[in-house]
Order: C-alpha cells, then structure tokens, then sequence
C-alpha cells in the first residue's frame, strides 16, 4: 500500500494478516492483556509499530493509531473489535478513516488448509505447506 490507510480485517484473520503486511510502516493497537504481549512481541518482532490499549476504551487509545496515520504510515485495525462479535464490524475503523482523511481498505482472507481455534473470533491458523489468498478491496 503506496499511501497511507487504515486496514481493516477480522479479527478471525489477524495471524494471516500479521504474517502478510510485515514491514510496511503500519501501527496497530494491542490489548495489555496476557495475550496481548505475546502478540504485540511477533508483531515487534515483524515490523509492526505496537501502541499498547485498546479500542474499547474510547478514542484515547485509538489517537496513537490517528497520528501515525498523519504522520504517513498505514493502520491495521480488526473491523469487529478487540472482543467482537465475530464479522459484526465497530465503527472505529470508518471513525478512524474519516477523521485521519484516509482510505479505508477491507481485507478479504481465504485459507487452503487451516485449523480454527476454540476462541470467540474462531481465529484461523494456516496449516503447513497450505496457501493464503488475500484480496484487498477499498471500502
């Protein structure tokens, strides 16, 4: 992604989508839960610039993800929030497009071979040697 945007994905999709976009100058918010720190490490870890919070807090939080969007960089954010339910979007990603005057592009993610978890989001694990497909649609 050339120019600066919000990203939005399910949150069913974030390990695809982590593995996907790394290092492309994109700040995403992660929890301060237990889970959090796990995942805000990888995504250190694959060039990710990690803001700890969440989004359900209000729009203090979200105000890390509108800076780096001013200051030319992209944000990911899961359309159906930190807790869901599962692919029923929030509106902080359309909130977040808006006030930052950038595209807001949907991620489309389908697995060849992938095994689900037993959480909430039903998150999707690639399985070796399987293919991803990621489309990528504005609005």
């Amino acid at each position: 992604m050339p120019e600066p945007a919000v990203i939005g994905l399910w949150h069913q999709d974030l390990p695809a989508c982590l593995a996907a976009f790394k290092n492309k100058n994109i700040a995403v918010l992660i929890s301060q839960s237990k889970d959090g720190s796990k995942f805000a490490k990888l995504a250190k870890s694959l060039g990710y610039n990690v803001f700890r919070g969440s989004s359900s807090r209000g729009q203090s939080e979200i105000r890390h993800l509108l800076r780096a969007l001013k200051n030319g960089n992209s944000a990911g954010m899961a359309l159906d929030g930190p807790r869901g339910p599962a692919l029923i979007a929030k509106p902080g990603a359309e909130w977040l497009s808006g006030m930052a005057k950038t595209p807001l592009v949907k991620i489309k993610v389908k697995y060849s071979r992938a095994f689900r978890l037993k959480s909430w989001d039903k998150t999707f694990i690639p399985m070796p040697f399987g293919k991803i497909f990621i489309t990528i649609a504005n609005r």
